[in-house]
């Protein structure tokens, strides 16, 4: 769960916006289902199922998107802002690190439930 979340992270804004679309969910869902997932990164390094190297770049990860949702230009979280705004672009930026550390490669997005 985590890493199909730090996918969809690391995915091209393009990619990005086409999957909200597909969903029909808003940009905050990205963060959110990081969120959910990050939770879990102690337990997966406890259990040997990640490498606690890439612990640093999860938590900046996990910071900017609380830096992002700190701050009160809602204009941050729509599909526009993701092409050019900073902290979209260094959120894409750690999880490819990530990814690369993993050992993973970028894949299609995951698919998603969603319970309305």
């Amino acid at each position: 769960m985590l890493i199909e979340a730090v996918v969809v992270v690391a995915a091209p804004a393009s990619d990005q916006v086409a999957w909200l679309d597909k969903y029909d969910v808003p940009p905050d869902e990205i963060a959110l289902g990081f969120d959910d997932a990050f939770r879990l990164a102690g337990r997966l390094v406890d259990e040997g199922q990640l490498s606690r190297e890439v612990l640093p770049s999860l938590q900046m990860i996990d910071e900017v998107f609380s830096e992002m949702s700190q701050v009160t230009d809602v204009d941050r979280w729509t599909r526009e802002a993701m092409t050019t705004d900073a902290g979209w672009g260094r959120a894409r930026q750690l999880a490819r690190e990530v990814l690369t550390a993993e050992g993973g490669e970028m894949t299609p997005l995951p698919g998603i439930r969603i319970v309305r």
